[in-house]
């Protein structure tokens, strides 16, 4: 079965999420477990958390991811910026173990031009200092689109980072956005091949799943809904058809124009291999 979702809303209680992303059809989704744009933890009510826990049993909505917010960067060089990443980061993870939440997806970050491998050591070093903490869940490390100073946007970026973290319990999130941006046609069968030979498909454990507003290596991380950006139905299309790629989960982060239940037709239709769009 097919696991296709959205990033959804948790206003008003976290648990009012799955019954979000059912209205909107989803199979999985994605959300933030805070303020994504402030760095202070919410305090989550015992019964909210009892009430996220049951749905996650009741309702078939799965994996549900949350993601890191905006503000933390553990790749950087600022001590007291790293310091705060990593407590925010240790936060997130209490959160997720509370509610029983698989994924945590995080940003690489910047390493704000002190080079990529000042960077990775940084990123390493974060991870290794909550590797203890993670319990049952996992970190996914999401690629960048090739923003300026940012790491992990190329396959050796990541393949150097899988070597340098080197831990069971963190693996990939690859954005479909991302990778075109910095340089990857899904729509081209050989670089998916070399993605795979680089990283391995098997190292990925989600994909957000979006379209690129702007050309092939534009470095802009601009979503688009499915089929309406550069990459469209057709590079869509090649990149469902490669060996594995429809086994694992898809959360869309798209533009909130246009119905979720139509965009999820699409791409459910795209992973099936006979669109009719």
């Amino acid at each position: 079965m097919l696991r296709l979702g959205y990033h959804v809303s948790i206003a008003n209680g976290i648990s009012l999420a799955f019954d979000r992303a059912k209205q909107e059809g989803c199979t999985a989704m994605q959300i933030f477990l805070t303020n994504p744009r402030g760095w202070r933890i919410s305090y989550i009510p015992e019964e909210e958390i009892a009430a996220f826990v049951e749905k996650s049993k009741s309702f078939d909505i799965k994996p549900v991811v949350a993601h890191m917010p905006y503000l933390p960067n553990l790749a950087s060089p600022n001590k007291s910026t790293f310091s705060k990443s990593i407590d925010s980061l240790k936060a997130n993870i209490y959160i997720c173990n509370k509610l029983g939440i698989k994924y945590l997806v995080a940003h690489l970050g910047s390493h704000l031009g002190e080079g990529k491998e000042k960077g990775m050591k940084n990123l390493a070093e974060a991870i290794s200092s909550v590797e203890d903490l993670l319990g049952n869940t996992m970190i996914l490390l999401e690629n960048e689109a090739g923003q300026r100073n940012s790491i992990g946007s190329s396959m050796e970026d990541l393949s150097e980072i899988r070597r340098l973290v080197a831990s069971k319990n963190v693996a990939f999130c690859l954005d479909t956005c991302h990778l075109f941006a910095a340089g990857y046609d899904l729509g081209n069968r050989k670089v998916l091949e070399r993605i795979d030979r680089e990283i391995g498909f098997k190292n990925v454990y989600l994909f957000h799943l979006n379209d690129a507003k702007y050309e092939l290596g534009s470095c802009l991380d601009r979503h688009e809904n499915i089929g309406l950006g550069c990459i469209g139905t057709k590079g869509f299309s090649e990149f469902f058809a490669y060996k594995g790629i429809n086994s694992k989960p898809f959360i869309m982060e798209t533009p909130e124009a246009g119905s979720g239940v139509e965009e999820i037709r699409i791409a459910t239709a795209l992973a099936s291999g006979t669109p009719k769009l």
